[in-house]
């Protein structure tokens, strides 16, 4: 039985609207408008207990999970949804051991979430260009407890001459203009490896897949993932009136080979033949020799031959 200790997170839920992230510490109290909660009450008590506050009102202790950490998280820039995360790590098939390439952290929602999936024996390496996003996604990931799986590096890949990474095996675009980082993202993944981009507009996702389809990606699929919340209840069940719509597009690729660099040779075939003419380059070097060794003895046939005309 795991039990609330100095320090250990936890879920104050009240209900689905009214729910509260906190690290416990003995010597603090919780307000809120249901009344005081005394952490102290909270240490050595089992996850799942409930919790009296002065109004006679209970909340349940509940063990966070990733969603209450990425649902919580200090927001610098627009989050990535859990439902779109979701898809994201089973469609990617993303899993222990993996090496991730993230394009943009944002926040670290997407950061924190995919880093607990690929831990202990994956990484996620993160680049970014604002530090002050960077810090606040710093902040986020270490709540979420994975920062010792999460690389940071405030860098533009945009502009980057050499690539920092190889072999990934999946790569996470969340920029505005995402189309453009996709020949440095074929550089770093693996053969087969996946990309995944955020595209807030369909404008930017045909630009995307353009550029998806010009370096050599297949496999393309985009979608829209709309979650719809069900208040279920005795004699009055209905679709609820709050919910999370559209919150981004989401394009999959594959790296491919499509043997556009074969394709081009057997085109310049002819011209592979002149090379290959002129490929006695190196041979037509030794001809020039011999020239050079024929054309010395006609320097000294020439004195001979007049000589001979002399004498006659």
């Amino acid at each position: 039985m795991a039990k609330i200790k100095q320090n250990s997170p936890v879920l104050f839920f009240y209900n689905n609207s009214k729910k509260w992230l906190t690290k416990i510490s003995k010597n603090e109290s919780f307000h809120t408008h249901i009344g005081i909660l005394k952490h102290s009450d909270a240490i050595g008590k089992e996850y799942g207990s409930k919790l009296i506050t002065n109004k006679d009102k209970y909340v349940y202790l509940l063990e966070p999970t990733m969603y209450d950490y990425v649902m919580r998280i200090q927001h610098g820039t627009q989050i990535v949804y859990p439902k779109d995360i979701g898809y994201i790590i089973a469609r990617a098939g993303i899993g222990d051991g993996q090496k991730i390439l993230e394009i943009g952290t944002g926040s670290g929602s997407l950061t924190s979430f995919v880093a607990s999936v690929v831990k202990p024996r994956g990484h996620v390496y993160t680049f970014d260009v604002d530090e002050n996003f960077m810090k606040i996604a710093e902040k986020n990931i270490k709540k979420a407890g994975v920062s010792k799986y999460v690389t940071q590096h405030n860098m533009d890949l945009k502009t980057a001459k050499k690539m920092p990474l190889e072999n990934m095996d999946v790569a996470l675009i969340d920029l505005g203009d995402p189309w453009v980082v996709i020949p440095q993202v074929r550089q770093m993944l693996k053969g087969s490896g996946s990309v995944f981009a955020i595209c807030p507009t369909m404008n930017q996702l045909e630009k995307l897949t353009m550029a998806l389809v010009e370096n050599e990606f297949t496999d393309i699929e985009s979608t829209e993932h709309i979650i719809r919340n069900i208040e279920a209840r005795e004699g009055k069940t209905r679709h609820s009136f709050q919910g999370i719509g559209h919150t981004t597009y989401l394009c999959f690729a594959r790296k491919a080979f499509f043997g556009r660099s074969r394709a081009s040779t057997k085109k310049s075939k002819p011209a592979e033949a002149k090379k290959s003419t002129s490929k006695p380059v190196k041979k037509s070097t030794k001809t020039i020799k011999t020239k050079k060794s024929t054309s010395k003895p006609v320097k000294k046939s020439t004195p001979k031959t007049s000589k001979k005309s002399l004498e006659k």
